[in-house]
């Protein structure tokens, strides 16, 4: 069946193409609208997303020479011993009890890596002797004994100052006696 269209088919192809035309017109002004639409949206940015990419994007170090760069590291040392110090653990208490139930219980209640369990007078009585500045320094530097005995600086939390170490570690002590 090859021949001419007939007068009906063409009709029907002149009007289905136009009806395709006009439905391609129509998207196009649609997604025209959409994007001006799109456009006059505010755009939300999250203050803490900034502050995390400013920070992942910072340089790493610095370079610093002559009398310049010692001031820029003076200020550098001063800013982060400022962060260190706004950093204390446990709220800066200096109750040895509520330190001890904090951190130090998983090691001082099991023995854990020769750990003297609290309130043993046989385990502490050797430590004691040694003196309180003795525990004082092996609590706040760490221990590495002959026997195995380990100690991690600090218990092994940075952030606790001296002070908070002193109190737990005669708190200790006084469970002893």
């Amino acid at each position: 069946m090859s021949g001419p269209i007939s007068k009906s088919d063409q009709t029907f192809l002149r009007q289905f193409s136009a009806v395709i035309a006009g439905l391609v017109a129509l998207i196009i002004v649609l997604a025209l609208f959409a994007l001006y639409l799109y456009g006059l949206q505010p755009t939300y940015t999250d203050p803490a997303q900034v502050q995390a990419t400013d920070a992942r994007l910072a340089p790493v170090g610095a370079v610093y020479a002559g009398a310049t760069g010692q001031a820029a590291m003076a200020a550098a040392a001063a800013a982060a011993a400022k962060a260190a110090a706004s950093q204390v653990a446990y709220g800066g208490t200096l109750d040895g009890k509520t330190i001890f139930g904090q951190l130090c219980t998983s090691c001082h209640t099991a023995g854990i890596a020769g750990a003297p369990i609290l309130g043993n007078k046989t385990m502490w009585g050797p430590r004691i002797a040694q003196g309180l500045a003795t525990l004082v320094k092996h609590a706040e530097d760490g221990y590495h004994g002959p026997d195995g005995n380990f100690m991690p600086p600090r218990g092994g939390n940075p952030s606790l100052t001296n002070a908070q170490i002193e109190a737990t570690v005669k708190w200790m002590v006084s469970q002893v006696k």
